[in-house]
C-alpha cells in the first residue's frame, strides 16, 4: 500500500467516525459552565460538613441531593448526554445503569437494617458464658 492510498484510507476512516451534526461536542462556554456548578456543589456540602451548621442526619440528605445534582451536571456539561444523542441509547443505558443501582444500594440498605434489627443485644451475650 502506497503512503498515499494509506493516507486516503485513514482520512476515509477518520470520515467514518462523524455523528452528524446534530451531536455536540461542548464550547469553552458549556465547559466552564459545567466546571464552576461542580465547584458550588461541592463547596456547599464541604462548607456545611465543616462548620456543623446543620444536624447530621440533615447534612447527609443535603450532600446526597447535591451529589445527584452534580451527577446530573456532569453528564450534561462533561458528557454531553441528552434525549438526542446516540438515537436515544445513551439515555436508556442510564435509565438501566440508574435502575440497578438502586436496586443493589436499597437491597444493601435492607439488609443491612435487618441484621442490625435482628442482632442480639450485648447484655444479653454477657450472661450467656
Amino acid at each position: 500500500m502506497s503512503a498515499e492510498a494509506h493516507n486516503d484510507h485513514a482520512v476515509d476512516h477518520h470520515d467514518d467516525h462523524h455523528h452528524g451534526d446534530d451531536h455536540d461536542h461542548g464550547s469553552f462556554k458549556t465547559y466552564m459552565t459545567g466546571f464552576l456548578l461542580s465547584v458550588v456543589l461541592t463547596a456547599i456540602p464541604f462548607w456545611l460538613v465543616m462548620t456543623d451548621a446543620l444536624p447530621a442526619a440533615t447534612t447527609g440528605l443535603i450532600i446526597t441531593a447535591f451529589a445527584v445534582v452534580q451527577i446530573v451536571v456532569h453528564m450534561i456539561f462533561f458528557l454531553h448526554m441528552n434525549h438526542k444523542s446516540e438515537g436515544g441509547w445513551n439515555m436508556l443505558a442510564l435509565i438501566f445503569t440508574i435502575v440497578v443501582v438502586v436496586i443493589a444500594v436499597a437491597g444493601s440498605v435492607w439488609v443491612m437494617y435487618h441484621l442490625n434489627v435482628n442482632m442480639m443485644p450485648t447484655h444479653d451475650m454477657q450472661g450467656m458464658g
